[in-house]
């Protein structure tokens, strides 16, 4: 009966470490998805920034030319208005 009883419980620890092993690589592996996703999503998100930081510098070389007509015609005006008085 002693040896019965000596199998069971080598039996029940080696399950027990099985489990345990299990269970670990399980979270592991699930670790090492959730930074994918996280990595993936950081990813997304940089380039968002560089597209909307492309965007306002494109914007912004629109504004600066239309700034540089309006200061042109600005310094036309004032030149015309010095002419006439």
């Amino acid at each position: 009966m002693n040896d019965g009883l000596l199998i069971f419980l080598a039996t029940a620890g080696l399950l027990s470490i099985i489990l345990v092993v299990v269970i670990w690589q399980l979270a592991v592996t699930w670790r090492a998805k959730a930074a994918l996703v996280r990595e993936s999503e950081y990813r997304r998100l940089g380039e968002r920034a560089v597209a909307n930081d492309e965007e306002t510098r494109r914007r912004l070389d629109g504004i600066s030319s239309q700034l540089a007509d309006a200061l042109t015609r600005l310094a036309a005006i004032e030149k015309s208005l010095t002419v006439i008085d």
